[in-house]
């Protein structure tokens, strides 16, 4: 079988301006935060960003990277909205494609299933169709006749999904209580990543949990790369939870230009090892010890 390790650097390098890129996770739950900060470092802008969304998308919002958004939510959990995309958002610096997450869901779905369109009653009777002028409805074929939302497919460029464990063919595992969407974003891609907090040897992700829990397969991976502590501040379960004080950090990032600047200056103007370095420094300053 085929060796699929590489590098985050590796994987990123394939991002262009003006692609449609997914991020596995939910909202400040398993994001694959290590790539989200190899972009912004990588300047690479004028994107399409498809998400559930959390940090992921507040961080390249903030970065200036972000051109368009098709989302469900952006929020930080604890924090109801990301504050980095409710600035860039109230701005009008993003086009927004703001849906239904079941909407989401099936947008995802049907790229996958290489179909233009999967019907829905999600979104009817609401301001979906409002604020989205491009969906179109249909009409169902049979004796109901029933008026029916036609959730076009989201086609992305690449994706890319973060998890506790895999293995160098790119087998994927969650181990953790939810494991969201992820082999979704893979099916809807063109190119696929995944980021693991570990790359085991073939045969022992059962080792640590059920066959059950290894929800991605090799057929749905181009690359797999180690990235321990990847999907930091986000929560990762078992390995680690959500860094609420850095979080706090961040989100406070957004109060003004200087806050911001220090705060890229401490975590995104270096490369990861430097980032977990400044982090493990507590270099969050005092809202690190709350």
């Amino acid at each position: 079988m085929v060796d699929k390790r590489s590098t985050v650097e590796e994987m990123v390098g394939e991002l262009r301006p003006g692609m449609t890129v997914g991020f596995g996770g939910w909202g400040s739950r398993r994001k694959p935060m290590a790539v989200v900060r190899a972009i912004v470092r990588a300047g690479i802008g004028d994107l399409t960003v498809v998400s559930y969304g959390g940090p992921d998308v507040g961080l390249l919002c903030a970065a200036g990277l972000v051109r368009k958004i098709v989302f469900g939510f952006v929020t930080l959990d604890s924090i109801a909205l990301d504050p980095h995309f409710r600035a860039a958002r109230q701005a009008g610096r993003l086009e927004a494609m703001e849906i239904d997450e079941g909407m989401l869901y099936l947008g995802l779905s049907a790229a996958g299933q290489r179909v233009p369109f999967l019907p829905t009653r999600a979104g009817l009777g609401s301001d979906v169709l409002r604020v989205n002028p491009g969906l179109r409805t249909v009409r169902s074929p049979y004796e109901d006749g029933e008026e029916l939302v036609a959730m076009p497919a989201l086609d992305l460029d690449v994706a890319f999904v973060h998890m506790n464990r895999a293995d160098r063919h790119g087998n994927g595992q969650v181990l953790g209580p939810d494991p969201f969407f992820d082999d979704l974003y893979l099916g809807a891609a063109r190119r696929r990543f995944v980021t693991a907090e570990k790359v085991v040897e073939p045969g022992r992700l059962t080792d640590e949990g059920p066959m059950q829990s290894i929800v991605v397969t090799r057929l749905l991976t181009d690359g797999v790369a180690e990235a321990p502590r990847g999907a930091h501040f986000t929560s990762c379960p078992p390995d680690y939870g959500r860094d609420e004080a850095f979080q706090s950090r961040y989100a406070k990032s957004a109060a003004d230009k200087e806050a911001w600047t220090a705060f890229r200056h401490d975590f995104l103007d270096v490369d990861e090892e430097g980032y977990l370095a400044a982090v493990a420094a507590g270099a969050a300053g005092p809202a690190a010890g709350r």
